[in-house]
């Protein structure tokens, strides 16, 4: 499946990025943490290379915790500061603004050193669309301060929002990078509702779905639609769904589209269970 979704307001997202880059002190990338390789977005961390970067697992509710813990030690290793975040529970919302301060604490002293006071931290969050952004800031925050929604780019136009009094948050459109390559890759973040629902077919991603459950969660797929057999293909199981869930249309033909539809929205809400596709 080819995924290229790169629409207009990506152009702008980008150009306020890099024009608001310099207004910040600090970057933090927020990436889905049952995909974090997945859903980066290296064109972002060009962009933001000059800024000391904080790596935000967001979602971690819906991850399986020993690979978030591997994830987390990937990043650490690789940039120095990495958190995991529940943006629902608040779960990681201290550990988040501590890591902002920890980063901060070099440029705090020098400003010290200068006889100058100490301003507020400029933080400045982005990551690619629909990977939870405005709801993390709502997280951190504590109230509902950014605007938000469950399709991806919702987010339009610079938003300042004042975390405490020592940290302030710039808010960013979710920046894609033009072309997905990989297949793989673009089946991940179809199925994470990352990429818009038009760049992609509900029915291949609902069957790419079907084939991960079949390979390392079957049990799932038994528990969840009580399914009798599993020795079969991947349309076949979809067909058993359809008829498990009584998806029918008027002639009592199956409504495969309802099942698919289902399946996608079960998986992203955590109905499914935990999950670490990386």
């Amino acid at each position: 499946m080819s995924i290229n979704w790169f629409p207009g307001h990506m152009v702008k997202a980008r150009r306020e990025i890099e024009a608001n880059i310099k207004l910040v002190d600090i970057v933090l990338i927020l990436l889905d943490a049952r995909a974090p390789f997945s859903c980066r977005n290296k064109e972002l961390e060009k962009i933001a290379a000059r800024k000391k970067i904080i790596f935000v697992l967001n979602k971690i509710d819906l991850a399986w915790p020993e690979a978030v813990a591997a994830y987390l030690d990937f990043f650490r290793q690789e940039s120095g500061s990495a958190v995991g975040i529940d943006s629902l529970s608040g779960k990681g919302s201290k550990e988040v603004l501590q890591a902002i301060m920890e980063s901060y604490r070099e440029q705090a002293q020098k400003m010290l050193d200068k006889g100058h006071r100490v301003r507020p931290v400029r933080v400045m969050a982005a990551g690619v669309p629909n990977v939870g952004k405005s709801t993390f800031l709502n997280c951190v925050v504590r109230q509902k301060a950014a605007k938000t929604g469950n399709k991806p780019g919702v987010t339009r136009g610079k938003q300042w929002i004042r975390v405490r009094d020592d940290i302030e948050f710039l808010d960013t459109p979710g920046l894609m990078w033009p072309k997905v390559e990989s297949e793989e890759q673009g089946l991940k973040l179809a199925l994470l509702n990352i990429v818009g629902e038009n760049a992609y077919s509900e029915y291949e991603v609902a069957l790419y779905l079907l084939k991960i459950l079949l390979q390392k969660w079957p049990q799932i797929l038994k528990n969840q639609f009580k399914l009798e057999s599993l020795d079969k293909e991947e349309p076949e199981l979809l067909i058993d769904i359809a008829k498990k869930r009584g998806h029918l249309l008027k002639g009592g033909q199956l409504d495969l589209e309802k099942t698919c539809t289902m399946l996608l929205h079960d998986f992203r809400k955590g109905k499914l269970g935990r999950f670490s596709l990386d």
